[in-house]
């Protein structure tokens, strides 16, 4: 799902889908966070569309690969348990992996992340897709959380 966080003058747009239509009247992107392959979250038609000559795009190496060679120069590619340090905020590239027997063929671990930011004090959690998985029950100090949610893809309501 697409997100787009503003903080202290910077905006960070996250897994931008909908076309170009959809950030018309949003800020243009400092930096553009994609979780993963699928194309909820890795949208080329989208990333084409938007601004993005001045931005970072940071994602998984997964991610990395699949985009056009122009969009290389400009990402940073994380695997999980890496953290990058930025003008604006820390990143801490989280894993985001299925546990259950019948949804593993959908988000396989060590291919996606999820992103902890730490903006001054505030932490912010992004999950990406992704179940209850041990990595995110070890997370702390997290002010702010953004969970999936979306069977048979991730996690349960119950979880």
């Amino acid at each position: 799902a697409t997100m787009v966080l503003e903080y202290n003058g910077k905006t960070i747009y996250v897994d931008p889908t909908g076309g170009k239509e959809a950030f018309e009247s949003l800020p243009k992107a400092d930096y553009i966070l994609i979780t993963d392959i699928h194309s909820d979250h890795l949208h080329l038609n989208t990333i084409e569309a938007i601004e993005t000559s001045t931005a970072t795009i940071i994602a998984p190496e997964a991610v990395y690969e699949l985009l056009p060679k122009n969009f290389r120069q400009q990402t940073e590619a994380m695997i999980n348990g890496s953290k990058v340090d930025y003008e604006a905020f820390s990143i801490e590239a989280i894993p985001m992996y299925n546990l259950r027997e019948e949804a593993l063929k959908y988000h396989s671990k060590g291919r996606g992340n999820g992103y902890v930011l730490t903006f001054g004090k505030e932490r912010i959690y992004i999950s990406g897709d992704t179940e209850d998985i041990p990595e995110m029950r070890k997370l702390q100090n997290i002010d702010k959380a953004f969970i999936c949610m979306n069977l048979p893809y991730t996690m349960t309501v119950e979880s």
